[in-house]
């Protein structure tokens, strides 16, 4: 870069350290909130995660919210046993289904619904809330078991 005879970006030493921090919480606030009913990390994007192999550990400790659409759900990557189903753009106004005392984990075909689906739980009160890590392909390519699907 330096044989190139460009001028010092105007910007570079305040984009430099804003980039660096981006998504990283403040010092202390991930431990002192970290849940203790799961075996959580918290994300760089801001929210808590599950790896498909506790929830696999661990049954009956959580709701399972699959926030797929019902083809979705029925379709061929199956679906978690006692799952859910209540679709991501219908979720704001059926939150009333679940139940606030129980811990909830969201699933999708992927992560990233679910993982917007932590935010409206916790915006509507929930406190223990965690996004599946890599959704059913995950939860799939490691063997889990599913009802339904394809094998």
């Amino acid at each position: 870069m330096e044989n190139l005879g460009l001028d010092h970006p105007k910007k570079i030493d305040i984009a430099v350290p804003g980039n660096l921090k981006c998504g990283r919480p403040d010092e202390g606030s991930v431990s002192e909130n970290q849940p203790g009913w799961a075996d959580l990390t918290f994300t760089f994007a801001g929210f808590w995660e599950v790896q498909p192999h506790w929830l696999a550990e661990n049954p009956g400790v959580a709701q399972i919210l699959d926030v797929r659409e019902a083809d979705e759900f029925n379709g061929t990557l199956g679906r978690i046993t006692d799952a859910i189903p209540i679709a991501l753009g219908c979720l704001e106004k059926r939150v009333d289904e679940l139940d606030k005392k129980r811990p909830v984990i969201t699933i999708c075909r992927a992560g990233g619904r679910s993982a917007q689906a932590t935010v409206i739980l916790r915006k509507a009160g929930f406190n223990e809330v965690a996004n599946l890590a890599g959704g059913m392909l995950r939860w799939r390519a490691q063997q889990y078991p599913v009802d339904g699907g394809n094998s």
